[in-house]
């Protein structure tokens, strides 16, 4: 390669010890650090001087747009390694060497798949703070091929993150470059990005260290979920049949610029007695937008209902969505009681083991750990917990539903009840 080509690679010092053998390169820390910028602008370094496999893998990849698969083509260009490269249009391939970049979603790789990545040169894990136990436990011994290396960057959550547990634990992997890097490590450091930091400093100082300086996320004190709870139930697939599928809809009272989201979770009931979340499509955004969304969730899901809380815009809600389909079965919910309380019993389910998360969903549990026996304590509404919390209430009945709308009984005549 051209030597004028390498001048134009910019990586900060922090990031050296990438082009150093190390079977573990783990490197954490807050905004701003350069930590996706320098792993991508090293590997395609790698990657145009010597044959490599290369899997930029997360815990959940739905296409290729959620992958840092843009990223790498865009450092690719600034670093003046254009020529080196083939961008396809789901992978990267080298013209002067046979490197090739491979994007995929650890929890959703088949079993053929994860025996195609024995011959990885280096597995680059991005979002690790996401990554599960399970994907942790397949991906380590499958990357195997001699000196083949496993880079990880994240913004750490929470101790009990499997990732946090890996490398920051009592117990850390022998040959491993453990490194924390923050935005004072990052010599590119924008103007516009400091202009943020000092906001949030001054504005949003509760969430700054997480945010700015790679500190554990802010959990409620006397917060009704736990991170720990949440990883223990956890879980890559399904593990039986589903007897119930629900889209649950909790729907913002403004669609104006910074309203609450529309929360939006499928939530599901298993013929083994468990609940299961199986996705958060949370948006925002005008009803056309969230009312399409929850309908393309109850296709996708094949679900039974939608439920869908109407406090704040009364039949409204059903109108939006019967507008788009009129024969949408729909379970209408409206909440007498605090949101603290009506969570308070979805939470007890989460102690006992019952609820199971199929996947990781890094917003919706952010907001399950902000929520306390007196109210939410985090920013704005909780709109995803509030959907998740409406969708398991109508699953499970041995809970008391004194909110949902039900039929009136049809009675006969002089019939007394009285209810068990």
């Amino acid at each position: 390669m051209e030597q004028q080509s390498l001048q134009k690679v910019r990586i900060p010092e922090a990031f050296k010890e990438l082009f150093k053998p190390a079977r573990f390169k783990a490197y954490h820390g807050g905004r701003g650090a350069a930590k996706s910028h320098s792993f991508a602008s090293a590997l395609s370094l790698m990657g145009a001087q010597r044959d490599m496999r290369i899997l930029c893998g997360r815990e959940i990849q739905k296409s290729i747009k959620e992958s840092v698969y843009q990223l790498v083509v865009d450092k690719i260009n600034e670093n003046g390694l254009s020529d080196c490269y083939n961008v396809l249009n789901h992978e990267i391939r080298g013209t002067r060497t046979n490197t090739t970049f491979i994007f995929a979603g650890l929890s959703q790789l088949t079993e053929s798949q994860i025996k195609s990545l024995e011959g990885i040169d280096v597995a680059w894990i991005e979002e690790a703070q996401t990554i599960a136990s399970s994907s942790l436990e397949i991906l380590r011994p499958t990357i195997r091929k001699p000196g083949s290396e496993l880079w990880f960057s994240w913004n750490p959550r929470h101790p009990s993150d499997p990732i946090d547990r890996l490398f920051r634990g009592l117990e850390v992997p022998e040959d491993a470059i453990v490194r924390e890097v923050n935005y004072d490590s990052n010599p590119f450091f924008t103007e516009e990005l400091e202009a943020e930091r000092l906001f949030d400093r001054k504005a949003n100082p509760a969430r700054y260290g997480h945010i700015w300086l790679g500190h554990y996320e802010p959990v409620a004190i006397g917060a009704i979920w736990d991170r720990a709870t949440l990883h223990e139930n956890r879980l890559k697939e399904v593990p039986c049949d589903l007897s119930r599928i629900l889209v649950a809809v909790d729907p913002a009272v403004s669609s104006e610029d910074g309203s609450n989201e529309h929360g939006i979770v499928v939530c599901a009931e298993g013929d083994d007695g468990n609940g299961y979340v199986l996705e958060d499509a949370t948006t925002s955004g005008k009803p056309q937008k969230w009312a399409t969304r929850a309908i393309a969730m109850f296709d996708k899901h094949e679900a039974d209902s939608v439920v869908i809380e109407i406090n704040q815009g009364g039949d409204m809600a059903e109108s939006v969505l019967r507008a788009i389909r009129h024969d949408l079965p729909i379970i209408k919910v409206r909440a007498s009681r605090g949101k603290h309380v009506r969570a308070e019993p979805i939470s007890a389910l989460y102690t006992l083991g019952k609820m199971k998360h199929v996947g990781a969903y890094p917003e919706l549990e952010a907001q399950m750990c902000q929520m306390t026996a007196s109210g939410f304590e985090g920013e704005g509404s909780p709109d995803r917990v509030d959907a998740l919390v409406w969708g398991m209430t109508e699953l499970f009945h041995s809970l008391s539903r004194p909110e949902t709308e039900l039929p009136p009984l049809n009675l006969p005549p002089q019939t007394s009840w009285m209810g068990a």
